[in-house]
């Protein structure tokens, strides 16, 4: 199996290949269209047929798709020290073999959740508003809270750029805001990338109201919103299946650190 860099040569190839099945390859899309300078995507490859991808995202987000011969492959050439991966779930052997998780809680099982235009259950508790860069501090505080491993290193710089670019709804109660959730637009398919609620104030439908109003907006721009989740997050799921989401894909995803022998 040949391992080969994308570039304008073998471009169509991947074209060819992402758009069988764009919601599984969604961040190779986005990353190679929008942040081509912070990506490399390899290729694995049988004579001319892709047999699975990688992707290298800002020297830290590491994507994997394919059979295990392929990621078996594409995991020689990840040279990284530490790493926030996405795999196959039938190839966490693989992974192991190099990297190891850095906390018991940073391995988990990924669920990717699709809903079509016109498959929508819109739920309001309340009506969210729309967000800007004067909610950054906020916004980071609930993230953190609600999951300090994975969002505990967020900034409040970083948040307002992700304001700026990105569209952003929160909910509040007597003027203090308690939920948010944020998405950015594209043509084919759009992404909820966060959805998060201050502990204190859950169980409202709080959240269910955030993932409809950012699935409105979206069905205003894509015919096709997605939305990654924790297996292990029940409150978070049953919000999701509300709205009318629907398991698609399962991924293995974990911040990990190389092995040295």
């Amino acid at each position: 199996m040949k391992i080969v860099a994308l570039n304008e040569s073998i471009e169509k190839t991947f074209w060819n290949h992402v758009n069988q099945d764009p919601l599984h390859y969604y961040f190779f899309i986005v990353d190679w269209q929008q942040r081509r300078d912070h990506t490399e995507i390899l290729l694995a490859m049988e004579a001319d047929k892709v047999e699975g991808m990688a992707l290298l995202y800002a020297d830290y987000i590491v994507q994997l798709r394919g059979d295990r011969n392929a990621v078996e492959s594409l995991v020689k050439h990840v040279n990284l020290d530490q790493i926030e991966l996405q795999a196959p779930m039938d190839c966490e052997d693989i992974i192991l073999r190099k990297y190891r998780p850095l906390s018991p809680r940073s391995k988990r099982e990924l669920v990717l959740m699709r809903l079509s235009k016109g498959g929508e259950t819109l739920q309001f508790t309340e009506m969210p508003m729309r967000l800007g860069v004067e909610d950054a501090e906020r916004v980071v505080r609930i993230m953190a809270e609600a999951d300090r491993e994975w969002w505990g290193e967020l900034t409040s710089e970083t948040q307002r750029k992700a304001l700026e670019t990105g569209f952003w709804l929160g909910v509040k109660e007597e003027g203090k805001l308690v939920s948010v959730g944020g998405t950015r637009f594209f043509d084919l398919v759009s992404n909820i990338s966060t959805v998060a609620t201050d502990e204190q104030y859950r169980n409202r439908g709080y959240a269910t109201s955030i993932v409809s109003g950012l699935v409105q907006e979206i069905f205003k721009h894509s015919p096709t919103a997605i939305i990654h989740v924790m297996r292990d997050n029940g409150p978070a799921v049953k919000a999701y299946l509300k709205v009318g989401f629907e398991p698609y894909k399962h991924y293995l995803l974990m911040r990990a650190e190389r092995i040295r022998t």
